[in-house]
């Protein structure tokens, strides 16, 4: 019932919480931008860390004395902790249970340590549970969505309790040394993905389980080994059929690589995996999956970077060219995805209609280290943090078509620490059809000027040569079309392209050998061929006239390369189209004669 009231009802604007050395407070999401009275404002530098419920309803903050829980909705004080060292803080998803962790440290006395880990009801603010935890990574206990299952990590085992009773283990998941885990989201059944390192010659290895069968040669769903591992990241898809792992190691033996090297490996609890070919060498910089769980977007290559949009059965789908990006971002109804290039890039975006492949704007969000979309599906918050960067802090609220709303500048003597939305459940903003219209602002697009390449002083007064380091690639859809024949395999293409290549070699080579030769005769349709090497008698004429002929032969070079399936740069494709205008000038000029 309550569920669709809240549809009914129009739901309210997100709003951002911020953090920094001005203090901590709330700020009313777009179209308002006004400060939020739902929390008044904690000033101060004391504040360390925050947290929304998964619903958003409530939000816990320390201020370096007390833990303080609010509720957003009453803007009621529900809870204060005594907790003054609290670094991190987290509710479990149905709001039962506020996590909370502090350094572990040792008294002289109590060799043991102290417990670091507390588990508090929200409801009536008991201590359910303390744990010690000594490491800050992976502190926070997972849960499943309806919190019948809770999971941590101990001592290379993974611990189960079940309905939130914390005093007895239900259930444990041993292998030895099981280094990481990773619950399923979504409803029973429960799926846990575990990984185990190698040693000793002996290959790391991902397993995926369900809940409870955990014994026997059996009992794994899915499992999938690989050499080159030193740390994994595992990623479920929203529906709990599958689990992208990114392997990497610390160093790549080839020295190709600073980043080490990185493998995207795909495993389904079918029992089906996959090692997912990645069409360009480098770094993996972003992996993500579509909240559709049908597919998902990987940013690979040395820069300039490929983006690729990958089906289950791991075949690329629709291919981005290449970019200066790290970063992909797929909003939370999936339709829209952002491609961006952060840190050390200089924040480019594009936002792409993922539909349609139609790219909607390029914004640049110059000196970026923090990017979210709105839960709303329509707006999105790019931030300039300390301590990755200290000047220029701020943040700035964008529309997807590319406009700026808002934008907060923190003063030069201040720091910007931590900005964020606060978080809505799925299902609650409606997605939108997409607009390729700009929305209206009042804010000032300071788009950065982009550098000139540095040219030495005896170049400058020189024609500038289209020269580049890299050769652009396009996006391409790599969906085999309605009618056409089925595509060829990259191999087979490859050895296409190798060949194609030798024969317009060897046939220049013979045009260079033998200029009195005459050319093959092009097809009747082109009236290029019509016009005759007759001259004017004017030199000037006579010398366009040459030069035409000279473009014209470029472009049919340039639509041949087109047709052995070369990728072509934008600034020849922009020559191909100029065709039918130099064909008209020739004719012109020699009807003139």
């Amino acid at each position: 019932m309550s569920f669709s009231f809240r549809h009914k009802m129009a739901p309210s604007t997100p709003l951002l919480t911020v953090r920094g050395s001005e203090g901590l407070y709330m700020v009313n999401g777009p179209p308002q931008f006004t400060e939020s009275t739902v929390l008044p404002r904690e000033s101060g530098k004391n504040c360390k860390v925050y947290s929304f419920s998964k619903d958003g309803t409530l939000f816990a903050w320390s201020n370096g004395e007390k833990i303080n829980v609010i509720n957003v909705t009453t803007k009621g004080l529900l809870h204060s902790f005594d907790l003054p060292k609290t670094v991190c803080l987290e509710f479990s998803p149905k709001n039962t249970v506020l996590a909370t962790w502090q350094p572990y440290t040792t008294s002289k006395d109590d060799t043991a340590g102290i417990p670091n880990l507390q588990l508090y009801d929200v409801k009536t603010g008991t201590c359910l549970k303390s744990f010690i935890q000594k490491k800050m990574q992976n502190w926070c206990p997972s849960w499943s969505e309806d919190e019948t299952l809770c999971a941590r990590n101990v001592n290379n085992e993974v611990h189960f309790f079940e309905n939130n009773n914390f005093n007895t283990i239900a259930n444990k998941l041993h292998l030895k040394k099981i280094n990481d885990f990773v619950l399923s989201p979504g409803p029973q059944p429960y799926k846990v993905a575990v990984y185990v390192p190698g040693s000793k010659g002996a290959p790391s290895f991902v397993r995926l389980y369900q809940y409870p069968n955990f014994d026997g040669p059996h009992a794994a769903l899915a499992n999938k080994s690989f050499f080159k591992a030193d740390k994994v990241t595992m990623l479920w898809n929203k529906k709990a059929t599958a689990v992208l792992v990114i392997a990497s190691t610390d160093v790549d033996k080839t020295g190709a690589s600073y980043y080490g090297e990185q493998t995207l490996h795909y495993i389904a609890t079918n029992g089906e995996s996959a090692v997912v070919q990645l069409p360009k060498n480098g770094p993996i910089y972003d992996v993500v999956w579509n909240s559709s769980s049908t597919e998902f977007c990987a940013v690979y290559g040395f820069m300039p970077a490929k983006a690729t949009i990958f089906n289950l059965k791991c075949d690329p789908v629709f291919d981005f060219g290449t970019g200066p990006r790290n970063a992909a971002y797929y909003s939370p109804h999936g339709h829209i995805l952002v491609l961006a290039g952060f840190g050390n890039l200089r924040g480019q975006m594009e936002v792409w209609d993922v539909k349609n492949y139609k790219l909607i704007s390029k914004p640049v969000a110059s000196d970026s280290t923090y990017f979210a979309w709105c839960p709303d599906g329509e707006h999105i918050l790019t931030a300039t943090c300390a301590p990755r960067l200290r000047v220029n802090n701020g943040y700035k609220i964008w529309h997807y078509t590319g406009s700026i709303l808002h934008k907060y500048d923190v003063p030069s003597n201040a720091e910007l620490w931590q900005v964020s939305w606060q978080p809505f459940l799925d299902g609650t903003f409606p997605a939108k059809a997409i607009t390729y219209q700009a929305v209206p602002s009042d804010v000032p697009n300071e788009e950065p000027k982009v550098a000139t390449a540095y040219r030495p002083p005896a170049l400058r007064n020189k024609p500038v040569t289209n020269s580049k380091l890299h050769e652009e690639e396009l996006p391409q859809n790599m969906k085999p079309q309605p009618g056409n024949e089925k595509p060829l395999s990259k191999t087979a293409l490859k050895n296409q392209r190798k060949h194609e290549a030798k024969k317009a070699a060897k046939q220049e080579a013979r045009n260079d050998k033998s200029p009195d030769m005459a050319p093959t005769p092009a097809p009747p349709s082109t009236p290029r061929n019509t016009f005759s090497q007759s001259t004017s008698g004017d030199p000037e004429i006579d010398k366009k006239i040459k030069n035409l002929k000279k473009k014209l032969k470029a472009i049919e070079q340039l639509k041949e390369q087109a047709a052995t399936g070369k990728q072509l740069e934008k600034n020849q494709l922009e020559k191909i189209q100029k065709e039918k205008a130099l064909l008209q000038e020739l004719e012109d000029l020699e009807l003139g004669i």
